[in-house]
C-alpha cells in the first residue's frame, strides 16, 4: 500500500531542494528581464561563468564544488527510490552500454540539430536573450571543467525530472502523458532565464521526447548520455569557437 500523502510530500521536497526551486528563480529572472529597460534580445544569459577570474585556482575550486554539490539532489532521489519495496527500475546502470551510447547519441542529434535553428530563430524574433554557454577564463582546466559541468547537468536533470519524478507520479496514479507534460513544463520553466525560445520551448520539447522514451524503455542512462553530449558540444564548442559564432551574437 503506497502512502500517497508521504510520496506527495517527498516529491515536493525533492523538487524544492533542486530543480523546482531553480524553476521559481528562473520565472522571477524572466520577469526581471521583461521589465528591464533593454529588450530581451539585447540581454545576455551566461552559463558557466568564472567566479574569481583573477585567481584561477580558487576559481577551479568554486567550479568543482558547484559540480559536486550539483549532483547531490540526484543522489537523494536515487536513495529515496531505493527505499521503496521493491525498488523501481529506472535503468541507471551499465548493463546495456551499446544501447545506451548509441541511442543517447541518436537522441542528442534528434534534439540538438533542430535546436540550433531554434536558437537562431529565437534571437531573430526577439524572444530569447543572447546565450553565452561558457564564460570561463582561458585556463588549462577550462575544457575538463566544462565537460564535468555538462555531465553534472545531465545527471541532475535526467535522474530527478525523468527517472525520479515520472516514477513517483506513476506511483501516485497519474496519467502517463499528464506526468510527462508536467515534467516537461518544469524542465522548460527552469530554463526560462534564457528566454521563451530555445530556453523554454526547446527544453519543453526535449522533456516530452525524453519522457516518452523513458516511459517506453524505463532506462534513464541513454538520456544522461544524450544530455551530456548536447551540453558538451554547446559548452566546449562555444568556448573553442566563440569568435566564429557570429550567428549567435
Amino acid at each position: 500500500m503506497i502512502d500517497r500523502r508521504g510520496v506527495r510530500v517527498e516529491v515536493l521536497l525533492v523538487l524544492g531542494v533542486s530543480l523546482g526551486s531553480s524553476a521559481i528563480y528562473a520565472i522571477l529572472r524572466i520577469v526581471d528581464r521583461l521589465t528591464f529597460v533593454k529588450p530581451l534580445s539585447e540581454q545576455t544569459a551566461t552559463l558557466n561563468p568564472s567566479v574569481t577570474p583573477d585567481r584561477p585556482w580558487l576559481d577551479l575550486a568554486y567550479q568543482l564544488a558547484g559540480i559536486t554539490l550539483g549532483v547531490v539532489p540526484a543522489l537523494l532521489a536515487v536513495h529515496l527510490l531505493g527505499r521503496s519495496t521493491p525498488p523501481p527500475a529506472i535503468g541507471l546502470d551499465f548493463r546495456r552500454p551499446g544501447f545506451d551510447l548509441g541511442t543517447g547519441a541518436a537522441l542528442a542529434a534528434l534534439i540538438g540539430l533542430p535546436g540550433l535553428g531554434l536558437v537562431w530563430l529565437s534571437r531573430e524574433i526577439g524572444i530569447s536573450a543572447q546565450i553565452v554557454p561558457a564564460a570561463l577564463e582561458p585556463v588549462w582546466w577550462a575544457v575538463p571543467v566544462l565537460v564535468l559541468a555538462a555531465i553534472q547537468n545531465a545527471v541532475l536533470e535526467e535522474i530527478v525530472m525523468i527517472g525520479y519524478l515520472l516514477t513517483r507520479l506513476r506511483d501516485l496514479g497519474w496519467n502517463g502523458w499528464i506526468a510527462i507534460m508536467t515534467s516537461a513544463v518544469i524542465r522548460g520553466s527552469y530554463h526560462l532565464y534564457q528566454g521563451f525560445g530555445a530556453g523554454f520551448a526547446g527544453n519543453l520539447v526535449m522533456g516530452l521526447v525524453f519522457g516518452y522514451f523513458f516511459r517506453r524503455t524505463r532506462r534513464v542512462m541513454p538520456l544522461i548520455v544524450a544530455h551530456s553530449l548536447l551540453d558538451i558540444v554547446a559548452f566546449v564548442g562555444y568556448a573553442l569557437l566563440k569568435d566564429h559564432l557570429a550567428f549567435l551574437s
